[in-house]
């Protein structure tokens, strides 16, 4: 089994192959500091390889799940007197942090963020990058960094409009940086199971990633990454590559095992009709 440990996440394995990633700043209601942003791609790249791994939760700590940007840890690399040079310097930084979001995407596994408490700022672009969002009742989000002076360059803006597919309502929300609870999050499609507390939604994302990590792994990995891909080309570049795709994947001996075991379930429910 891989080793895990870093400063601001924590990771546990609540369930076989599946592996239960918490923010871990509950002291600072799990703010976004340099060494988190860092410890999210670190993290999500290592269990990107790790074959023990099938399936991913991700969750807060405490009593939310972030409350975003850590204001306080800040801090630009600039150059004085220099816009140019600045800007040299600022474009990798932001792309840095960029990528740290994008490891939660480009990780094979199916990654589920059980949200409690405030999804703020960077916790938009955090869970818009997750593959499934489900979340309490005491769940709430904002796209907060209109309100800092700032148009989001994580990720939100990009992902958030894919996600829910209602332009008007993603704009509105972006430009006023206003709070949504966990019911208007839930009749937009941003979330897709509305559950009690934070235990309940925290079991219920292990539940899930359960059901997943019980399936081959060369079909969900492959589920992932084809669903990303057509996401972004059009219907008939999707059909192509996942043609490209699968004429190496459908030799799998997954795939007549899982067929078999589905058949003798498919002949068990009709025996009792």
């Amino acid at each position: 089994m891989q080793k895990y440990s870093f400063e601001t996440v924590k990771v546990s394995f609540p369930a076989p192959f599946v592996a239960h990633v918490e923010l871990n700043r509950p002291k600072k209601l799990n703010a976004i500091n340099g060494q988190m942003w860092a410890d999210i791609r670190s993290v999500f790249d290592v269990l990107r390889d790790d074959p023990d791994v099938r399936s991913i939760v991700l969750s807060g700590s405490g009593r939310c799940f972030t409350s975003g940007l850590d204001l306080f840890s800040l801090e630009l690399p600039t150059v004085e007197d220099d816009p140019s040079r600045s800007a040299f310097k600022i474009r990798p930084y932001i792309k840095k942090l960029q990528d740290s979001m994008s490891a939660i995407e480009l990780c094979d596994k199916a990654v589920i963020a059980a949200i409690h408490g405030p999804c703020i700022g960077g916790g938009i672009d955090i869970s818009s990058a997750c593959d499934i969002r489900y979340a309490s009742k005491d769940a709430y989000f904002s796209v907060k960094e209109v309100d800092i002076g700032l148009a989001a360059d994580v990720g939100s803006l990009q992902r958030l409009p894919k996600v829910v597919g209602n332009i008007s309502w993603v704009r509105e929300l972006c430009l006023t940086g206003r709070n949504f609870d966990a019911n208007e999050a839930l009749n937009y499609g941003f979330i897709s199971k509305l559950m009690p507390d934070a235990a309940q939604v925290l079991s219920e994302a292990i539940a899930t990633a359960t059901l997943i990590a019980e399936k081959s792994p060369v079909a969900a990995i492959g589920t992932k990454h084809l669903l990303n891909y057509s996401r972004d080309h059009t219907v008939q570049e999707g059909l192509d590559y996942t043609a490209a795709w699968n004429m190496v994947m459908l030799t799998t001996p997954d795939l007549p095992e899982a067929a078999a075991a589905q058949m003798q379930k498919k002949k068990a429910t009709f025996a009792k009709l």
